[in-house]
């Protein structure tokens, strides 16, 4: 039983990277992943976090992103949208397929609380130009 629980957990942190592609400065961790209410689609729950001065990379999702900044400041980068910035206490949307991007403004980590409510079957985060 215990092999299948590590076999399981092994799994878990291998699609977390595949389903995030990992750049040096930020970490992402998917805590939980289960269908809605709306038909094909899922939610994800994933805890984020990116070191100072770094970059999440420009990115689209196949659905919304709400996420709530736990610690620390940044800038979410909206594309055709002016520059957000965002604080400790602080919650944001963004909508499905927006090209945007997260950059940690402080001297401290950024770490945000996110909700994905997404096409299953569909990569979580596609890198975008």
């Amino acid at each position: 039983m215990k092999l299948l629980q590590w076999g399981a957990l092994g799994l878990a942190l291998a699609a977390t990277s595949v389903l995030f592609p990992q750049n040096p400065g930020i970490q992402r961790t998917i805590v939980e992943r289960q269908d809605v209410s709306a038909p094909g689609r899922e939610a994800v729950i994933a805890r984020v976090e990116i070191a100072p001065g770094a970059r999440a990379g420009r990115h689209t999702h196949p659905g919304e992103e709400i996420s709530y900044v736990m610690e620390g400041e940044g800038e979410i980068l909206i594309e055709g949208k002016p520059p957000r910035p965002v604080k400790a206490g602080d919650g944001f949307v963004i909508p499905i397929g927006a090209k945007h991007d997260a950059h940690n403004t402080g001297s401290g980590p950024l770490k945000l609380a996110a909700v994905y409510v997404v096409e299953k079957g569909k990569p979580l985060a596609t890198p975008a130009p």
